[in-house]
């Protein structure tokens, strides 16, 4: 009888082990991309991206107006166009498949099934729809932050300007080599 239990025990750890290796197994690429698909990363990228240049358009044109005070509308409208092009030319695949190995790396497959269960939630989809206008209201929220931030390294940058020409300026000049 104990000769059976034991075989029952060690049969069902037998039969278990390639369950139990496989929740552990690193998540792989199709993984990955049934992630990316459930949480439609490419259009949440897209979204994240324009936010954020919104966001940073406004700061930028602040501190240039600051710095720069003969900057004119055409040079804004120039500079907002010049970083429209590049977003809308960023290779949103490209970063995508950048990205596959990190998830890959840091997920195991049981995570990434989890994630999808989530995200193919009705919470997950409701926040996948919410995430992109939180982040561009918690960008502006925190914006009066960031500008205060902007303007001390752009003061710095300034005085590391201004330090480095006035040593350059005031260096003698090197000997010169009569041989």
């Amino acid at each position: 009888m104990r000769l059976r239990r034991m075989s029952a025990v060690t049969l069902l750890f037998v039969a278990s082990s390639p369950l139990l290796a496989q929740s552990d197994a690193p998540a792989t690429r199709e993984d990955v991309l049934k992630l990316f698909d459930t949480m439609k990363i490419h259009e949440q990228m897209r979204s994240v991206m324009d936010s954020v240049v919104k966001q940073q358009r406004g700061m930028i044109h602040e501190t240039l107006k600051k710095r720069s005070p003969q900057i004119t509308e055409e040079d804004f409208a120039r500079l907002d166009q010049l970083t429209a092009n590049i977003v809308k030319d960023m290779p949103v695949d490209t970063l995508l498949d950048d990205m596959i190995p990190v998830y890959e790396k840091h997920l195991s497959r049981s995570d990434v099934d989890a994630m999808n269960t989530f995200y193919a939630s009705p919470t997950g989809q409701k926040l996948l729809r919410e995430m992109p206008a939180m982040t561009a209201e918690s960008m502006q929220a925190a914006g009066p932050h960031m500008q205060a931030m902007m303007e001390k390294v752009m003061d710095q940058a300034e005085k590391m300007d201004a330090e480095g020409r006035k040593k350059q300026s005031g260096s003698p000049k090197p000997a010169i080599d009569k041989n």
